[in-house]
């Protein structure tokens, strides 16, 4: 009778002390889940981590939903792109979360784009010029050495906000960093051979990659950032590629691949899918594995 009182009471222990360890993990909320993938690799078991927007939706649009703000009510930190990447949905959200620990320059508000060297910053706003944000082109997390940045913002705000578990995280970040100095060295001798390649986009979402990897951008199908295109500039695209030999056109999921077919039609060019989120594409489920995707899928590309 004893031991099965004892079995009883250090199952409710163990029971009591893992409902405990996970309670008492900070929570964190990512816009995009390329910032969610980097924020578990950095915050490990400390941290739980959920992000708002889907692999497949366009981060400039995602859809926001009355759960998305008792999910950031609930938060302990938020990690935001920034840039004005998520101007156009996250602001309403954070309005109507009330949540004061993930308020603009509190520890648990991380802005990746802190320490990032902007590209594309416009000398002057003009909103007939697209989509152009003020603060630079927003989608730097496709440069490893970027993502490095963040990383380090994201293990600074995790020690703030959580002290006791401040030298796991700058472990974490380390061995993060080994990693991704790793593959980025396999990433620039695979694009080698490709070095100055040109290539089209449909939006201006791989320039950071471009000039980490010595590709060159000569065209993109949108007119402007966020105008659909029209005939009359895809008619321009497809002289330049025609006049470039550019063999590659690079969609994501969220953007129209039936336009970059035409055009890649009419110049004898493929359309490579290039999603720039984890567990957009099957076997992607973190940053690390979503880069592999896309360079070998560039590679196989560019080959042909």
């Amino acid at each position: 009778m004893k031991n099965i009182n004892l079995t009883r009471y250090f199952s409710a222990a163990a029971i009591f002390i893992a409902s405990s360890s996970a309670s008492a993990q900070i929570k964190v909320v990512a816009t995009t889940p390329d910032l969610a993938s980097i924020a578990r690799e950095i915050g490990g078991n400390a941290v739980t981590v959920m992000a708002l927007a889907k692999p497949t939706e366009d981060p400039h649009f995602v859809d926001a939903k009355p759960s998305h703000i008792v999910t950031l009510n609930r938060a302990d930190v938020l990690i935001e792109g920034g840039a004005e990447l998520e101007l156009g949905w996250l602001p309403p959200l954070l309005e109507s979360s009330r949540n004061p620990k993930i308020a603009a320059g509190s520890p648990g508000r991380v802005v990746a784009s802190t320490g990032i060297r902007m590209l594309e910053i416009p000398s002057s706003f003009d909103r007939s010029k697209g989509d152009v944000h003020s603060l630079g082109n927003p989608h730097f997390l496709v440069d490893p050495v970027d993502a490095k940045i963040v990383a380090k913002n994201m293990a600074d705000h995790f020690s703030q906000v959580d002290s006791k578990n401040a030298a796991k995280y700058a472990a974490n970040l380390a061995a993060f960093n080994r990693t991704l100095d790793a593959k980025t060295a396999q990433w620039t001798s695979a694009l080698a051979p490709y070095k100055g390649s040109k290539v089209v986009t449909y939006h201006k979402d791989f320039l950071y990659f471009a000039n980490r990897f010595g590709l060159s951008i000569v065209d993109e199908l949108e007119p402007k950032p966020g105008i659909a295109p029209s005939p009359a500039h895809l008619a321009s695209v497809i002289g330049t590629m025609k006049a470039q030999g550019v063999k590659v056109v690079l969609v994501q999921p969220y953007q129209n691949r039936r336009t970059a077919e035409t055009v890649a039609r009419q110049t004898g060019a493929t359309v490579l899918d290039m999603p720039e989120q984890p567990g957009a594409r099957s076997n992607t489920p973190t940053y690390v594995t979503m880069m592999d995707n896309l360079v070998n899928t560039l590679v196989a590309g560019l080959k042909k």
